[in-house]
């Protein structure tokens, strides 16, 4: 069969581009097939040849071939000259499957809702001054847990770094349930506790694992979006328990036709608001779930942050007869790059758990896991706990006192009794998302409040992180935020006005 003049408008080669040359002519000749240009059974010039008349090296050529070849394109024989593929796909059909292949590349029903941005645009991604739920990195003892973490490269037995253990390092689920039952009052053995790489983690793991897409589930309202994120991945539906002064208020909820499977709360510090659930609503809140044969998943982020007085006790010590999953993490204590959360599960849920966790990959370091352990035992991190509880109460109160300074009665804030954030209530009808933004675009991290209500009516305000803030950005930040609050009431209010009024001879 006559070679081809494959010259002729088959070949464009660019040598300035970043595309490899072999890539290039790889890539003419596999469309050349698909469009049908070179037939079956079509003899193409030797690499010699073809090497002559594009003026390239016979490796670049040859390089070409031997992608074309290990994709079934063409055959090469020794001796002979290649030739296009008996099998090779029929005219325009590789195009077509190709533009099919596309088509189909997209998220599944339950991705598109893993993916979902419940939190909206207005949300804080990326780090800047006060960003809520950020632990100060002035404040951690890098050089300090470098050792630790280089001590537990050193001692980790081989075998601890292959498939053992793989749900939660025994060193330290070992003290860990010592430490939740003198400090939280949680009623646990260590191999109840399932070390996780994040809050989230647990979260979307537990969802998925102890209810159906169509189930129902409690959540404070406003509250955790990263709890109805997860809720919202696994397909359950949704709805908020009404939260005050004393914390969620189950007793408010009417029951329905449907009952939940979950109930996600934050009773030592309420996400956003930071209340404490009184003792009479646990107990209420245990005896409702009990009787509905739900339960009850505990976020306890951060007790560790209580600026007075002592935590109260844990929803799951109070209950203690299964219906409470008790959720910790070491983001806000440590940082959130260490990787450690934990759930503490009821027993007839641990192995079937442990399996979903481990099959799901839902886990964490190992290296970490016992560098933290080392730490907690040597004493040094409650130490850390002291030195960061005491300058967080410092700078959340700095925080409060200039926004009360500065807007005086234009905002609702209180004094942080724990936490790493706060919520600051606006009493005018602000568009928080707005302000969020307009924040943001000049350094700060902060990020609206209305996003957090699910079936209330939103409450304008703003969620700021305290942790490592700074006397001067403290002071720029009121000075700014007040500054626009001013100006998109004034707004608010000249939209508000009739264009009519303003015009010549209307009576005013």
């Amino acid at each position: 069969m006559k070679v081809p003049e494959l010259l002729d408008g088959l070949f464009d080669l660019d040598r300035a581009s970043e595309v490899p040359l072999n890539q290039q002519i790889y890539r003419a000749v596999r469309a050349a097939v698909s469009d049908g240009y070179l037939k079956a059974g079509m003899r193409l010039p030797s690499s010699r040849a073809l090497a002559d008349r594009l003026g390239v090296s016979r490796n670049t050529i040859n390089a070409a071939l031997d992608l074309l070849q290990a994709e079934s394109i063409i055959t090469v024989a020794p001796g002979r000259a290649p030739c296009v593929a008996r099998t090779a796909p029929p005219d325009g059909l590789a195009k077509a499957l190709s533009s099919a292949d596309r088509q189909d590349r997209r998220l599944s029903a339950r991705g598109l809702l893993m993916q979902e941005n419940l939190r909206g645009d207005g949300w804080a991604s990326e780090y800047g001054a006060l960003q809520p739920g950020a632990p100060a990195l002035d404040l951690f003892p890098h050089d300090l847990w470098g050792r630790y973490l280089r001590r537990a490269a050193r001692k980790a037995p081989g075998a601890e770094l292959l498939y053992e253990n793989y749900v939660g390092h025994p060193s330290l689920t070992s003290v860990l349930a010592e430490y939740l039952a003198s400090e939280r009052g949680v009623l646990v053995e260590p191999h109840q506790i399932i070390v996780t790489s994040s809050m989230q983690a647990s979260l979307s793991g537990l969802a998925a694992a102890l209810a159906d897409p169509g189930d129902m589930a409690w959540i404070e309202d406003p509250g955790y979006l990263g709890a109805r994120t997860a809720f919202h991945g696994a397909g359950l539906r949704m709805r908020g328990i009404p939260v005050d002064e004393q914390g969620a208020n189950i007793t408010r909820m009417e029951i329905g036709d449907v009952l939940p499977k979950l109930v996600y709360v934050t009773p030592s510090h309420q996400y956003p608001f930071g209340t404490r659930m009184t003792l009479a609503r646990r107990l209420a809140l245990v005896e409702a779930v009990r009787s509905m044969g739900g339960m009850i998943l505990e976020d306890d982020y951060d007790s560790e942050f209580l600026f007075e007085g002592r935590p109260v006790a844990a929803l799951q010590g109070l209950a203690g007869a299964g219906e409470v999953i008790y959720l910790g993490t070491f983001a806000k204590s440590f940082l959130p790059g260490v990787r450690i959360s934990y759930c503490v599960v009821p027993d007839a849920l641990v192995d079937g758990l442990r399996r979903v966790f481990r099959q799901s990959g839902r886990v964490a370091n190992v290296h970490a896991q016992i560098a933290l352990a080392d730490f907690i035992i040597s004493g040094e991190y409650r130490a850390h706990l002291k030195r960061i509880r005491q300058e967080y109460q410092r700078r959340g109160e700095m925080l409060v006192e200039r926004l009360q300074a500065r807007l005086a009665n234009r905002v609702e804030v209180s004094m942080p009794t724990g936490n790493v954030q706060l919520a600051v209530k606006l009493r005018e009808q602000i568009d928080d998302v707005r302000l969020a933004q307009d924040l943001q675009r000049q350094g700060f991290a902060v990020s609206p409040l209305s996003p957090c209500f699910l079936d209330r009516v939103a409450q304008p305000g703003l969620i700021v992180g305290f942790a490592a803030a700074t006397s001067r950005q403290v002071d720029a930040f009121s000075e700014l935020l007040g500054t626009l609050v001013s100006e998109q009431a004034a707004g608010d209010k000249r939209e508000e006005r009739s264009p009519l009024l303003d015009l010549p001879g209307n009576p005013t």
